[in-house]
């Protein structure tokens, strides 16, 4: 069964070195076990999703260009996430604010080409009644 994710909860990217949290702002006034629930466009960089430590990939032009520096040997730069698209796929029946919520199968892609996917759903994750 799918489990609903909530502030707190622990994400990891592909290319990041760290684990990262999962911030929700009360904008929907719902909560769920205390918790506030996370909908689909909970998916800012820097508001909702906060950096994974280093990053490791080569289409992140700083990494690329630090690598260049030090003649190809791969040089990971501070993570800076760039999450433009939503959450995906997101609740099919469970709606958050009127989005459909996040849930622990549900996965983020940053521009520079890591997976962002839920590594713990939260302190107070539930789960979802179909």
């Amino acid at each position: 069964m799918p489990v609903i994710v909530t502030a707190g909860a622990q994400l990891m990217c592909s290319f990041g070195m760290a684990p990262s949290v999962l911030n929700v702002l009360p904008a929907a006034k719902v909560q769920c076990s205390n918790m506030t629930p996370a909908c689909i466009t909970d998916n800012q960089p820097m508001v909702n999703i906060m950096p994974f430590g280093m990053c490791t990939s080569m289409a992140n032009p700083q990494v690329a260009a630090a690598t260049a520096a030090a003649l190809g040997v791969l040089t990971p730069m501070p993570c800076v996430p760039m999450t433009a698209a939503p959450w995906a796929p997101g609740s099919p029946t469970v709606l958050v604010g009127g989005k459909p919520a996040v849930n622990h199968t549900c996965k983020c892609m940053c521009n520079w080409g890591g997976v962002i996917q839920v590594v713990n759903p939260g302190p107070a994750a539930t789960t979802m009644i179909p």
